[in-house]
C-alpha cells in the first residue's frame, strides 16, 4: 500500500517562514527609516551663527566642511560626537607611516597580520613571508583599503602592533584631537577605537598637506607587479567612487577614503579644490549612497557660498608705514618701507556676502616666538574664519658689506660684515639712539651756560656770544694799544 505525501505542511512551513523574514527585514526598514529621519533632525550648529550662509540638510549623523589652508569651519553638524570611523582610519595609519619610512623600504607580511583580519574584510590576498614595499603598501591600503597591508606596516614601523597605535594617537593628540581613541591601524570593529568628524578633519587637514599621499588617494588604478618575494599581479581599482569618471564622479575631487562597517555605517573623508580653495569634508554614520551625495551637496555650498580673501592686502591696522629717510645710493640703513607687515601668504574664509569690514579681529603675543611679534586672529559674527602673524619687513632691515659694497636682505637686523668681525644694527634703535644723544647733548650745554651766566638777564645765543668775547679779552696778561697795535706793559 502507497503512503500518499501531502506537500501542505511544508508550504505552510515554508509561507511562515518566508512571512517571518519579511516581517524582520521590514522591521530593519522602518527602523532605519527612522534612524535617517533622527539623524536629519539633528540641528546644524553653522547654520545658527547670523549672517552665515545655510547649509543644506543631510543623512550623516555628524558631518563637517572644512577649509583646508585656514581651518575655518564652513559646515559643522554635530562634529564632535565619538563615532565608530571604520577604514578611514587608514588615512592616520599611512600619515604615520609615511612620517617614519621610506618609500622604497620593504615590508615583510607576518602571519599575525594576514591572518589577524576578519575573513571577509578588504585585502589584497598577500600570503605570509610575502613583501612589498612601502609604495605599494601605501596604495593598496588607500586603493583598496586593504586591512592585511595596515596591518603589516603597523609591525614594520612601530616594531609591533601596540607601539605603532600608541604612535597614531600620539600624533592625534598632536593635531588636537579630543575625541580619538585608535586600537588598531585599519578600523576594524573595536569598542575602544572611535573618533569624531572634527578630529578626522584634523587628521585629513595633515594628511593632504603631503604631497605623496595627496597623489595616491586620488589614483584611479594600481597595479602591483610580481617580484621575487611576491608572485601574483594585483590591480587596484580605488574605492571612492568621487574620483571621474566613477559612478559619483566630481571634477574637483582631489582624493579620500572609504570607510564601513555594520557599527559605523557608511563613512567617508573627500578632498575636493576649485578656484585656489580646497576643502575637506567628513560624513559619519551615513547610509549608501548618501554618503557621496552628502559630500557633493556640502562641497558645491562650499565653493559656492565662500570666498577666500587675503588679508594683507585688505589690512591697514596692523602694519606701520615710515617716509624714506636715511635712504641714500648705497643704503646701509634700508629702504625704509614698511616696518611691521602680515604674512603676505595668509587668508580668511569669509561668506561672499561678507566684506573684511565686517570682521572683528583679536591680538595675542607669544613671547616664545622669535619669528613673528603677534597673532592676529578674525572673527566673523563671533565664528573664526582665519588669523595671521604680524612681522618685522624683510624690506626694513638689510646687510650691507662694506668689502664689497652691497646690500643683502636679512629678517632681524642690519649686519655690517667685515672680515672677522660682524657688527649688528637694528634701524629703529640706531634712530632714537642718535636722537637721544644729541638731545643730551644740547640740554647739557643749556644748563651749563644757564648755571655759569653772571647776567639776569635771559640767556640768547648773542648773550653767549658776548661772554665768549669778554673771557677771551680778560684772560691776555697784558693790556692791548689798538691805535698803536701793541701791547701794553
Amino acid at each position: 500500500m502507497k503512503t500518499k505525501y501531502c506537500i501542505w505542511p511544508n508550504f505552510i512551513l515554508f509561507f511562515l517562514c518566508f512571512y517571518n523574514i519579511c516581517t524582520v527585514f521590514a522591521d530593519e526598514i522602518v527602523d532605519l527609516e527612522q534612524e535617517i529621519a533622527f539623524r536629519k533632525s539633528i540641528p546644524i550648529e553653522s547654520n545658527q551663527v547670523k549672517n552665515w550662509p545655510d547649509g543644506p540638510i543631510v543623512g550623516a549623523k555628524s558631518a563637517i566642511l572644512l577649509d583646508a589652508d585656514t581651518g575655518t569651519i564652513l559646515y559643522e553638524k554635530n562634529v564632535h560626537e565619538q563615532l565608530y570611523p571604520a577604514s578611514i582610519t587608514k588615512l592616520m595609519t599611512c600619515l604615520v607611516a609615511i612620517e617614519h619610512s621610506e618609500m622604497d623600504e620593504i615590508v615583510t607580511f607576518s602571519k599575525d597580520a594576514v591572518f589577524g583580519i576578519e575573513r571577509d574584510s578588504s585585502n589584497v590576498g598577500i600570503d605570509p613571508g610575502e613583501e612589498l614595499t612601502m609604495e605599494e603598501c601605501l596604495y593598496s591600503i588607500l586603493l583598496a583599503s586593504a586591512n592585511e597591508v595596515s596591518w603589516a606596516v603597523a609591525e614594520h614601523v612601530g616594531g609591533d602592533l601596540e607601539t605603532f597605535v600608541n604612535m597614531m594617537n600620539t600624533k592625534a593628540l598632536e593635531l588636537g584631537c579630543k575625541n580619538t581613541h585608535f586600537n588598531n591601524s585599519n578600523g576594524l570593529p573595536d569598542p575602544e577605537h572611535y573618533t569624531s568628524a572634527y578630529d578626522m578633519a584634523l587628521i585629513a587637514q595633515e594628511f593632504y598637506k603631503n604631497d605623496i599621499l595627496s597623489k595616491i588617494s586620488g589614483t584611479l588604478y594600481y597595479t602591483i607587479t610580481p617580484s621575487e618575494k611576491q608572485p601574483d599581479e594585483f590591480i587596484m581599482k580605488n574605492h571612492h567612487k568621487m574620483i571621474p569618471p566613477l559612478e559619483f564622479s566630481y571634477e574637483y575631487t582631489l582624493g579620500g577614503k572609504t570607510g564601513f562597517t555594520n557599527a559605523a555605517r557608511q563613512t567617508l573623508v573627500t578632498c575636493g579644490e576649485k578656484d585656489g580653495m580646497r576643502l575637506i569634508c567628513v560624513v559619519m554614520m551615513d547610509e549608501y549612497p548618501d554618503q557621496y551625495k552628502d559630500t557633493i551637496q556640502l562641497l558645491d555650498y562650499g565653493f559656492e557660498q565662500f570666498q577666500k580673501v587675503n588679508i594683507s592686502e585688505n589690512e591697514t591696522t596692523y602694519t606701520m608705514e615710515t617716509e624714506a629717510f636715511f635712504d641714500t645710493n648705497v643704503d646701509i640703513l634700508g629702504s625704509s618701507k614698511k616696518i611691521l607687515s602680515i604674512n603676505p601668504s595668509k587668508y580668511l574664509m569669509i561668506p561672499k556676502t561678507a566684506v573684511f569690514s565686517d570682521l572683528h579681529s583679536e591680538l595675542t603675543y607669544d613671547s616664545n616666538q622669535s619669528d613673528y611679534l603677534a597673532i592676529v586672529t578674525y572673527y566673523f559674527e563671533g565664528k573664526y574664519v582665519g588669523e595671521a602673524q604680524i612681522e618685522i619687513s624683510h624690506s626694513a632691515e638689510n646687510i650691507f658689506d662694506f668689502s664689497n659694497g652691497y646690500v643683502t636682505e636679512n629678517q632681524n637686523s642690519l649686519t655690517i660684515n667685515t672680515k672677522k668681525h660682524v657688527i649688528f644694527i637694528n634701524i629703529r634703535i640706531l634712530f632714537f639712539v642718535l636722537l637721544g644723544t644729541s638731545a643730551a647733548i644740547f640740554l647739557f650745554f643749556f644748563l651749563f651756560y644757564s648755571i655759569k651766566r653772571k647776567e639776569t638777564q635771559p640767556l640768547t645765543i648773542s648773550g653767549i656770544k658776548k661772554r665768549s668775547r669778554r673771557k677771551r679779552r680778560s684772560s691776555y696778561p697784558y693790556d692791548f694799544d689798538k691805535k698803536n697795535y701793541r701791547f701794553k706793559i
